[in-house]
């Protein structure tokens, strides 16, 4: 038999378990106001390929967005044994001055990547870098262009 004081922390703790879990609701992942600054003079998008032990970020959602919300999505792979360093995890969207996204992606970023389900851009040719650690220093980087449909 339970009890009193045990069934009055039992209806405590299922009532937390009830609440609903805080929103993790996708906004702007570029804004128009970023979007209409100067792209930065002689900028390319990199594709860096080599043997290297460095942690390697892969865009999974693809570069060119037919409808918005899309889906933005990057994929971390590290090696050795090695973890992403999740504060170092840096997102900067290129434009002149450059635009820390980084603070806007935390509430999705894991350690297999990134994951917000309802990004929203607006339209034109987006590039983007993302810089990370590994739990062993080794650094890796990437750049891609974004392509969303007017």
């Amino acid at each position: 038999m339970m009890s009193r004081k045990g069934l009055g922390l039992l209806v405590v703790c299922l009532m937390a378990l009830c609440q609903p879990l805080p929103s993790r609701a996708a906004g702007p992942l570029i804004t128009p106001e970023e979007a209409a600054l100067p792209p930065p003079k002689g900028a390319v998008g990199v594709d860096r390929r080599g043997v290297t032990r460095g942690p390697k970020i892969e865009l999974v959602s693809g570069s060119d967005i037919a409808s918005l919300p899309t889906r933005f999505q990057l994929k971390f792979q590290t090696f050795g044994g090695a973890t992403v360093d999740l504060a170092s995890v840096k997102v900067l969207y290129l434009r002149t001055p450059n635009v820390d996204l980084t603070e806007r992606l935390k509430t999705f970023l894991q350690p297999a990547g990134i994951d917000m389900p309802d990004a929203s851009l607006p339209p034109g040719e987006h590039m983007l870098r993302v810089d990370l650690k590994d739990s062993d220093g080794r650094a890796g980087s990437t750049s891609f262009i974004l392509k969303v449909a007017r």
